[in-house]
This record gives C-alpha cells, sequence and structure tokens, in this order.
C-alpha cells in the first residue's frame, strides 16, 4: 500500500461507517465518508480517492447506479457493499462495473484484504498507463494508457478493473487454456469459493465488448470442463 492512500466509505448506516472509517483510519488509510449517494461523484471527482467502499442500499442514488457513474468516468477500485446474499445482487454488481464485493455481516479483515489487493491493482495500471503502452490481437487494440479497446471499426470501449485485468491474463496465457482457478489468483489474488461466478461474469462482459457471444465465441473460446482459452497471437 502506498502511504496514506485515500479511500471513501459510503455509508448510510452511521454506527456502520463510523467503525469503518476507525478501523481503515488505523490500518494507516486516509479515509473521506459519506452517508448519501448525492454526494459521492463530487468526492470522486474533487479528491485524490482511489478506492470507494460502497453500499448499494442507499437514499436517493442506490450503490449499483453510481457504480456505472463512476465507472463511466474514472478507473478507481469499487467494492460493493450489500447485505443481501442473493448471487443476483452479485452479478448485478459486478456488470456494473465494481470490482469486487462484500455481503454483510463482514469480516473486517477480509474486507481490508480485498481493499489493499484492489488498490495494489490500481497502482500497477495506473504506472502502466503513464508509459502509454499498446497491445494488438485479432483486430484489437488494447491502449493501456487508457485502457480502452479499439474496435476493427475504431469504436472504443472502457474496460473496467477487472475486464482490464482477466484481458491481460489472457494475453500473457495466449494459445493457453487457463481454468477459472489460474485466472482468479491472477486477477484477484485471494481465495477460490467454487460457486463464485465472478470469472464467467467478466469474460461475458469483455466478450460483449469483443463483439462476441458465448456459442460462438472465437476470441475468448470455452473449453468444455476445463476453463478460457483466448486464441489470437498477441503484438
Amino acid at each position: 500500500m502506498a502511504e496514506q492512500d485515500h479511500i471513501l466509505i459510503v455509508e448510510d448506516e452511521p454506527i456502520t461507517r463510523e467503525q469503518l472509517v476507525s478501523y481503515f483510519e488505523d490500518e494507516g488509510f486516509r479515509v473521506s465518508s459519506t452517508g448519501s449517494g448525492d454526494e459521492v461523484q463530487r468526492l470522486v471527482r474533487e479528491t485524490d480517492v482511489i478506492l470507494v467502499l460502497l453500499d448499494i442500499k442507499l437514499p436517493g442514488k442506490d450503490g449499483l447506479t453510481l457504480t456505472r457513474e463512476i465507472r463511466a468516468n474514472s478507473d478507481i477500485g469499487i467494492i460493493l457493499v450489500t447485505s443481501k446474499n442473493e448471487q443476483i445482487d452479485r452479478i448485478l454488481g459486478l456488470e456494473s462495473g465494481a470490482d469486487d464485493y462484500v455481503s454483510k455481516p463482514f469480516d473486517p479483515r477480509e474486507l481490508l484484504s480485498r481493499a489493499r489487493n484492489l488498490i495494489r491493482r490500481v497502482h500497477i495500471q495506473q504506472s502502466q498507463k503513464r508509459k502509454g503502452n499498446t497491445r494488438t490481437f485479432a483486430g484489437f487494440t488494447l491502449d493501456l494508457n487508457k485502457r480502452e479497446i479499439l474496435d476493427p471499426d475504431g469504436q472504443t470501449s472502457q474496460l473496467s478493473a477487472g475486464e482490464y485485468q482477466l484481458l491481460l491474463a489472457f494475453m500473457e496465457k495466449a494459445g493457453e487454456v487457463m481454468n477459472r482457478d489460474q485466472l482468479m489468483n491472477r486477477i484477484r489474488n485471494r481465495e477460490w469459493f467454487p460457486d463464485d461466478r465472478y470469472i464467467d461474469v467478466l469474460v461475458g462482459q469483455l466478450r460483449k465488448k469483443l463483439g462476441e457471444r458465448a456459442a460462438s465465441a472465437k476470441i475468448i473460446a470455452t473449453i468444455h470442463g476445463t476453463g478460457y482459452l483466448f486464441t489470437p497471437e498477441v503484438a
């Protein structure tokens, strides 16, 4: 963790918010907080926040709407916090552009670990951006500086942090079949849970931005019973 990384805690329950602020400050972070979704965009825009812990259920704008709005203009880390355990909430959050999620009640130590891992990835991505590198495959160009994909027709798509890390993992192992365990370890650095559909969600999102459908995917091919194969050569 870089010295005094700045995180934003968005939680409308005062006691929970104060506990999280105190916990992360004790761990060496600078912390801003708000109980209103209406303040989030301004705080992200006007400060050097690198990570947002965002409750899904908020008065005013909900967490999913805020996630989409943040992701449209920023590549900071986003961890959604939900009180529900239904898989659909998690999938919707990831499809909205969040990088991770936790469900209440959660262990603060696990939340801290996930926050640190995500912040580390965001720092790496920001470092890569400054280099201005590009990679090409199958007529597409990945701009590492902007974290954008330029398709063969000249249209651009912004990648979320998870999509970006997944694509980098595929490109680094182009031509090799990778199972979900390998992909999860590469982009999340945390224990794999067998019922976690995170990788499948990210693959689906990435395929859409590459103009592919699962049934006919050629760039990211499904190897049934094994995992996925990134087929193009990378330059």
